[in-house]
């Protein structure tokens, strides 16, 4: 069954935010009409409408520039709605349906839940909102764990309004999609009400197993260590302040050589203050991440806290990159440790797993082997879109012809 769908996107899917992106491109190969409803804040992001058109999806979409989402974030402070619901809401984005409508649609994120409760609430359709994550968990965990001093006081600020929201939003919408069994059980954690909320279901990331590929034609740099990911987002600068400050100093006592690659966008000025260490390079704004890690010996990924599934773990794997990283990070795989990845959780632990690794030529190129054949198996993104369609026409099922209203009201 063919659908229209509106997907709702508060932020613009990128190769960073590569959930969404995916998933549209996966729902329009399978035949489905697709209306993507997003913002860009720069003409970086601007740009990829027009790739996305070119796959044949639908955009509208209007700039969401840093002012208007800290007046937003300012004028929330007093009330009880978390920053994040309000972060980045502009009604006037839902003024360019003008009046249409659709058999689903699909909402990305705490951010864009504003959205979905107006298209339920004012058009009577159905929504499945894709949570991602728990936030309230990965915020419970910023205020003990984060680097950042902003990052822990922020955290702490909207924690007890977050979880009172998601608990809240269990109640609004027909269906829930979560990446890790981990955040679905903290996300039900918060219906206190003793009423069932909507169904949660567990939809994991997937990987763009044709473009995150191993490359036989270039050889590996030796000793080479890379972590990927958007390194202004907490839990990542947490993560690089964690390898470089305490893991790398045991790695360079007896391997001096070894170089960090710390590879990403937006870099803050804890990353950037690691670039002083000879051996570190931050790389900032890259065109590709995909050639790192192809390169580097090996990915290290020191989960100190976290939320869902890190996508730069199952990138890494899909490039045949051999990887370590925490068990907290494996509560949200079906990966085998020692198999398909390596597990530490200590800074010494770490240490002896990377120097045994660099020594190891031949669990190099297993665990390189292995992890391929692991996302071959369990993150196809076709694989997870027909779940997701399933999802859409259980929420269908549910509904009679949508009514239009011809009132446009937005809260």
């Amino acid at each position: 069954m063919n659908m229209n769908v509106l997907f709702v996107v508060p932020y613009m899917p990128s190769l960073v935010r590569s959930r969404p992106r995916n998933l549209l491109r996966s729902l329009v190969n399978r035949g489905h009409r697709v209306t993507l409803l997003t913002l860009w804040e720069n003409k970086e992001e601007r740009d990829e409408i027009e790739v996305m058109e070119s796959w044949g999806c639908r955009v509208l979409s209007k700039p969401m520039p840093a002012w208007l989402s800290a007046i937003n974030c300012l004028r929330a402070l007093p009330g009880n709605a978390p920053l994040q619901s309000v972060y980045s809401f502009r009604p006037d984005l839902l003024h360019m349906l003008n009046g249409e409508t659709f058999d689903v649609v699909h909402v990305e994120h705490l951010r864009g839940a504003r959205y979905g409760l107006w298209l339920k609430r004012e058009r009577g359709l159905p929504v499945v909102w894709d949570s991602v994550d728990c936030i309230s968990y990965l915020f419970r965990q910023a205020a003990e764990e984060s680097k950042s001093l902003l990052g822990r006081l922020r955290s702490r600020l909207d924690l007890e309004r977050t979880e009172r929201f998601e608990g809240w939003l269990l109640h609004q919408f027909d269906h829930v999609l979560i990446t890790s069994p981990v955040d679905k059980a903290a996300l039900a954690a918060l219906n206190v009400t003793g009423e069932a909320g909507a169904p949660i279901s567990v939809i994991g990331h997937g990987v763009d197993a044709e473009y995150f590929v191993p490359d036989t034609a270039v050889s590996r740099e030796p000793a080479t260590i890379v972590l990927s990911g958007k390194m202004s987002y907490h839990a990542n600068v947490t993560m690089a302040v964690y390898l470089v400050r305490e893991i790398m100093p045991l790695v360079w006592a007896r391997r001096p050589d070894v170089k960090v690659w710390l590879v990403g966008k937006d870099p803050s000025r804890e990353v950037q203050a690691l670039a002083e260490h000879e051996n570190v390079v931050v790389t900032g704004t890259v065109p590709e991440i995909r050639p790192f890690l192809q390169k580097a010996t090996m990915a290290v990924v020191p989960m100190k806290y976290g939320a869902g599934i890190q996508n730069k773990i199952l990138e890494a794997m899909a490039c045949g990159t051999p990887v370590i990283t925490s068990s907290n990070a494996l509560a949200a795989l079906q990966a085998k440790a020692e198999k398909d990845l390596l597990i530490a959780n200590q800074p010494g632990e770490f240490a002896q797993k990377i120097l045994w690794l660099l020594d190891n030529v031949t669990e190099q190129k297993r665990l390189g082997k292995n992890g391929r054949v692991y996302i071959e198996a369990h993150h196809q993104w076709d694989a997870i879109t027909a779940k997701v369609e399933t999802i859409y026409q259980q929420a269908i099922a549910k509904y009679q012809k949508p009514v239009l209203h011809s009132k446009l009201t937005v809260a």
